[in-house]
């Protein structure tokens, strides 16, 4: 099913227009977006049970921005109305007096009208706090029986839908979106021993994704069972097959902020001095796009009102070029890439990832496991950092199970510290999967602030990779 018109958003689109034109009648450009969020999250425990809205992801109001000449604004708000609006247009006149310059020209504005929205099979309003609930406690009391040392077993969702309409001289754009996240979080313990194992799960639609969750409580619950008689990792390097989502953390530290054009601008990212080289294996092709697959961040248009993307970062090895909002791609000569995100109206719009992952390549796992004499399979990925100035990479991998001739031996190590420097790291990549699996559980922040959704993920590839 199609998510349907928002009504506020319907409701208030005459007079965002009629904004839009007060204000072109004084300012070079002006455009606005208004933007309508509610979401809701769960969580079982043995602390007990919660159900509350999302303060951060609850929110309506507007963002406005105007250029005039060498001046440019973005003014925020939480209502508009047609009685407000000569009021709202003195006070951006008033703050556009007292801009810095800021000579970048205008945004573009080609014309064009969009109405999109993404489907759903459950609608999580709809299916009640009651039900999802009763869903929850069903797959906790599933793990809390799957094995006598598991000690608790956490399960979680939310969702969030959303809708947002922007208007500029030549464009009227709008969007409704719905996703929802899950999570299993496995404790086990024997005697002073404690482990944990933790799953994400995600989907552009709706409470559907509960019944995923439901196929793989068995599988968190019994990690964190393994985990008990895990050993330290030797350190070294050694040839590591890399699950889905240790793929996607491994890209994402490595070619995440890296290249989100603006740190091009200001020159803290290494990959500005690479674009046209090689930076991993032949084998490697990149994406980031909100319009590439159907993940928590995917849309149609960005919060700038450029269309979304699908964005080639590396093509068969050799950086092509980074994501951008509009203000990056103006400073750097280049066509804006709908990565022009917002963590709310009020905020400032910068370049973020959307959902990032390696395309798929030829090779069974089944021939994956079979090449490598001895090494390690890493999977459930717990952290990251990444250095884009000197292109380092550090990540945190809650469990490498060992592989000895091609095969699984039993034996597992914990916890793991995944590091190296980003182009050996990727040029060490010689195998990749078929298959493709992305998940948008998590959030990414940018300078541990402004957080938004993102994916990631994309074949089990194998590399070699230094562990300790």
């Amino acid at each position: 099913m199609r998510i349907t018109e928002n009504a506020w958003i319907e409701a208030k689109r005459p007079t965002v227009r009629r904004l839009i034109d007060e204000l072109l009648s004084r300012c070079d450009y002006a455009s606005a977006l208004a933007v309508d969020s509610k979401s809701r999250a769960y969580s079982l425990s043995k602390r007990g049970i919660s159900a509350a809205d999302m303060e951060l992801l609850s929110t309506r109001g507007f963002t406005v921005k105007v250029v005039q000449g060498d001046k440019r604004l973005e003014y925020s708000l939480n209502e508009l109305t047609e009685e407000n609006i000569p009021e709202v247009v003195k006070s951006i006149e008033n703050a556009l007096m007292n801009c810095p310059t800021s000579p970048l020209g205008l945004p573009d504005d080609e014309p064009l009208t969009l109405s999109e929205a993404s489907e759903y099979e459950i609608d999580p309003v709809e299916l009640g706090d009651e039900r999802i609930i009763a869903l929850l406690d069903e797959i906790r009391k599933r793990g809390l029986k799957s094995d006598p040392a598991i000690i608790d077993c956490v399960t979680n969702c939310s969702y969030r839908v959303y809708s947002k309409l922007f208007i500029s001289k030549n464009r009227e754009l709008s969007q409704s979106i719905m996703w929802c996240n899950g999570a299993i979080w496995a404790i086990a313990g024997r005697g002073e021993i404690m482990r944990d194992s933790y799953r994400g799960y995600s989907k552009l639609g709706g409470a559907e994704l509960l019944n995923s969750m439901k196929d793989g409580v068995d599988k968190v619950c019994g990690t964190a069972v393994e985990l008990l008689d895990a050993q330290p990792m030797p350190a070294g390097e050694y040839e590591c097959i890399c699950s889905p989502e240790t793929t996607g953390m491994i890209e994402h530290e490595a070619f995440g902020h890296g290249v989100e054009m603006d740190m091009f601008v200001k020159d803290r990212a290494q990959a500005k001095e690479f674009i046209g080289k090689y930076v991993a294996s032949p084998l490697v092709t990149m994406h980031d796009g909100a319009v590439g697959v159907d993940e928590t961040a995917s849309f149609f248009f960005d919060d700038e009102g450029s269309l979304a993307c699908d964005t080639v970062i590396i093509d068969k090895g050799i950086l092509k070029k980074g994501m951008c909002d509009q203000q990056s791609a103006r400073r750097l000569g280049v066509k804006p890439t709908g990565n022009g995100r917002r963590s709310s109206f009020e905020r400032k719009a910068y370049a973020r990832m959307t959902n990032t992952y390696f395309e798929a390549g030829n090779d069974s796992l089944e021939d994956m496991f079979a090449s490598v004499d001895y090494g390690f399979l890493l999977e459930n990925p717990t952290s990251g950092m990444e250095d884009p100035k000197n292109w380092g990479i550090q990540c945190m991998v809650g469990i490498a199970r060992e592989i000895k001739d091609g095969k699984l031996t039993g034996r597992v190590f914990s916890p793991v510290v995944l590091t190296g420097y980003v182009p050996d790291l990727l040029k060490s990549i010689t195998m990749m999967s078929r298959e493709v699996e992305l998940c948008g559980s998590g959030f990414c922040g940018k300078g541990y602030k402004e957080w938004l959704k993102v994916s990631d993920g994309g074949p089990w590839i194998k590399a070699r990779i230094r562990l300790g």
